[in-house]
């Protein structure tokens, strides 16, 4: 055992073999650096559809495969050759309008690659499965809400990440394998590019650095609990470290509501655009008015204590992006364009 340090954040670790699903993503790339910082050993398992390699530590404790969670052989393969203990499966079929737009997909990725994780893990008696699941499953839900409500779902990825919570119930009720669940809301920071299914944060300081004006589908007035990813990171490393978090779900967010037109005007404060704001037609799908994490059981069971402020978040993030789009231009390509 060792104690784990995570920006400001402590927590206790051992020193296991980890296998990491969508370890190249914007997310579970920041959780395998801190795994391969704290000399673990990391298998990343990821097809690249949305990560990317570069995304992740060039380090000799890193092990990365190419390939889906759906392919059964490969499963077999990493299971069997590699002493695995941990699993954080972080891989999905990401974002709800790419969910509607390709709704079988989503069903394949979220629901039946759960399904074949778990079976891998209980198969060889994996000492944690930790799911990250979605603030999506809350539906239309307005206020604090608590972590065991559900509601009516509006997109088939909320629908997908919701059933992969359940057979996660299942496995560990009938099969004694030892679970977690974490929600997350609304992750944000470095490794989140924008793009046409990618999160509000990264689009709009895309669309700031180009003196474009950020354009909000909806009245402004709908919140969201922003959560910088290094606070996601360390609070699914509490979940997942814990004798408290097994069998639990848990909140990962700030507890903090923010109107998106509060958003839009602080970023393009920080990017200094002049291009102000634009409003469309709320999408079809998206009914979604107010969010807001209840993260009373994670500070209760994990003292879990979210660090980074928004504005903090989000000037970290505009760096990184100025920094991501130099790259680019230095590269020789012509520019770092999102398809948009």
């Amino acid at each position: 055992m060792f104690t784990a340090r995570c920006s400001q954040h402590q927590v206790i670790l051992k020193k296991p073999t980890v296998l990491v699903t969508g370890g190249a993503g914007a997310i579970g790339s920041h959780l395998v650096k801190q795994l391969i910082e704290n000399n673990c050993t990391v298998v990343v398992l990821d097809d690249l559809s949305s990560g990317r390699r570069e995304n992740c530590p060039n380090d000799a404790r890193l092990i990365f495969v190419k390939g889906s969670i759906l392919d059964i052989n490969l499963l077999e393969q990493i299971f069997t050759k590699y002493p695995i203990e941990l699993v954080f499966h972080m891989a999905a079929h990401f974002a709800n309008q790419n969910s509607v737009e390709h709704p079988e997909a989503d069903l394949l990725t979220n629901t039946l690659g759960t399904l074949r994780l778990l079976e891998f893990s209980r198969r060889f008696s994996i000492s944690r499965f930790v799911y990250a699941s979605s603030s999506c499953i809350y539906g239309n839900s307005t206020g604090l809400i608590s972590a065991d409500f559900i509601t009516k779902l509006e997109t088939p990825y909320a629908i997908s990440k919701l059933s992969g919570e359940g057979y996660v119930h299942f496995y560990h009720h009938f099969h004694k394998l030892k679970t977690t669940v974490v929600r997350y809301f609304n992750s944000y920071g470095p490794y989140d590019r924008p793009g046409p299914y990618r999160s509000v944060i990264p689009n709009f300081i895309w669309q700031a650095m180009n003196r474009q004006p950020l354009i909000i589908t909806g009245t402004g007035k709908e919140t969201r609990d922003f959560t910088y990813v290094e606070d996601i990171v360390h609070g699914t490393l509490l979940a997942a470290t814990q004798e408290s978090g097994i069998g639990q779900i848990f909140d990962i967010g700030t507890g903090i509501e923010t109107e998106i037109i509060q958003l839009a005007e602080k970023i393009n404060q920080i990017t200094g655009n002049p291009a102000g704001i634009q409003y469309r037609e709320r999408r079809k799908w998206d009914d979604i008015t107010r969010r807001k994490a209840n993260i009373e059981k994670a500070q209760k069971l994990l003292n879990y204590k979210p660090q980074v402020s928004l504005e903090e978040g989000l000037k970290r993030t505009y760096q990184w992006l100025q920094n991501e789009s130099l790259s680019y231009t230095c590269s020789g390509r012509e520019s770092y364009i999102p398809m948009f």
